[in-house]
């Protein structure tokens, strides 16, 4: 089975800290559609061998297009490309686009999970932020969406400069009441040339506290483990039955085409990636040329991405699949950089599969980078 993640590059403005491509100019919009669908019959022989089974609008805000333009992106999926009954189909969006009349749109699309960017339901967070919108719209937007959806998925950001741990707990609370079965919740990191990182470097906003951070993804973990969810991934959070499909397939390493600006697919082997450029990606697509760069990942990328990607995941790294598909090398390599991190209670072995422990899932990444193998070409 395979995925199909669709790149809608608009936004109505800039989040502080997102370093997404994306444009505030909606003027090549009709264009970019056109180019999307015209992508998609460009490369309808890529996945011949296996079934659509998730299709992913992600951005950018999607939500910033109509259910006419996004059911004619799903139309032209279904044209060129063998899908599933009954598929997970995902719209990201923001609270502000999601009035009574959009949701019921919606709701009578092919599109069954929405995936809503909240971040807080806090004022004061949602301006650091610069967030489109408010506070009152956040709550607003999901009560009426839960009346005609029932796969929702919210996102919740912590570690904000000014955000104590009573806020952070009242945040969760409020996601909790609303029973939403699904929440995806992420440190607030400081990329390089956003807002954010300029305002830290000027003294405007405090630097991010990764001690505090910490301290919030462990209260994250607790409350929401005692309510019955599952964390599947590092930053995801689940009740049974609602992990998303899409985001699954990434992490257990499935094949997935990304469509659109900046999108990156994924074959086993090849990863590539679109030009980062919304006016030589509609150029190029018109000249019927798809503007790609591509990547063949040798054994050693392979076991890196599967050590990183797996070791996020309740799935782990399974010593069984490292060695039939990487080798004795990497697995002997893999044993002895796990074993410190399994003397410090960071990781441990259920059987021949690795697994971070609840003290170290918030070091994975760095965890993860240390497990890797370098400068063996295979």
């Amino acid at each position: 089975m395979s995925g199909i993640y669709i790149h809608i590059p608009f936004c109505k403005q800039a989040c502080h800290y997102c370093d997404f491509h994306f444009s505030t100019q909606l003027k090549v919009k009709e264009s970019m559609l056109k180019a999307l669908g015209h992508e998609l019959k460009l490369r309808k022989e890529e996945l011949q061998s296996e079934a659509i089974e998730t299709i992913y609008f992600g951005g950018g805000t999607p939500s910033l297009l109509s259910a006419k333009e996004l059911v004619t992106l799903i139309d032209s999926v279904y044209e060129c490309f063998e899908v599933i009954d009954n598929p997970e189909i995902t719209l990201e969006a923001n609270p502000d686009d999601l009035s009574k009349s959009v949701i019921m749109e919606l709701a009578n699309s092919p599109i069954n999970r929405l995936s809503i960017g909240i971040q807080s339901f806090f004022e004061e967070d949602l301006k650091l932020m610069n967030r489109a919108h408010n506070a009152e719209q956040a709550m607003e937007c999901l009560v009426e969406a839960k009346q005609y959806f029932n796969n929702i998925s919210i996102d919740l950001i912590y570690g904000i400069p000014g955000m104590n741990h009573q806020r952070w707990k009242e945040n969760i609370q409020k996601a909790l009441d609303l029973e939403l079965p699904h929440i995806s919740s992420y440190a607030l990191t400081v990329e390089p040339k956003t807002a954010l990182k300029k305002f830290i470097e000027k003294g405007l906003v405090a630097n991010v506290d990764d001690e505090q951070a910490q301290e919030q993804f462990h209260i994250l973990l607790d409350i929401l483990e005692g309510e019955g969810y599952i964390n599947y991934e590092i930053s995801n959070f689940g009740k049974p039955d609602f992990f998303s499909k899409n985001n699954s397939s990434y992490w257990q390493g499935k094949s997935y085409l990304g469509i659109g600006p900046s999108a990156h697919s994924f074959d086993g082997k090849t990863r590539s990636w679109n030009v980062r450029n919304n006016i030589k990606y509609i150029k190029a697509i018109e000249s019927d040329k798809l503007p790609i760069e591509r990547e063949e990942l040798s054994i050693t990328d392979r076991y890196n991405e599967y050590v990183m990607t797996g070791l996020r995941t309740i799935w782990g790294i399974s010593l069984k699949k490292i060695e039939e598909e990487f080798g004795k090398q990497h697995l002997n390599y893999l044993k002895m950089q796990s074993s410190k991190h399994i003397q410090e209670h960071l990781l441990y072995l259920d059987g021949d599969t690795l697994l971070a422990t609840k003290k170290g899932k918030f070091l994975v990444d760095g965890i993860a980078s240390d497990l890797f193998m370098v400068n063996l070409v295979t």
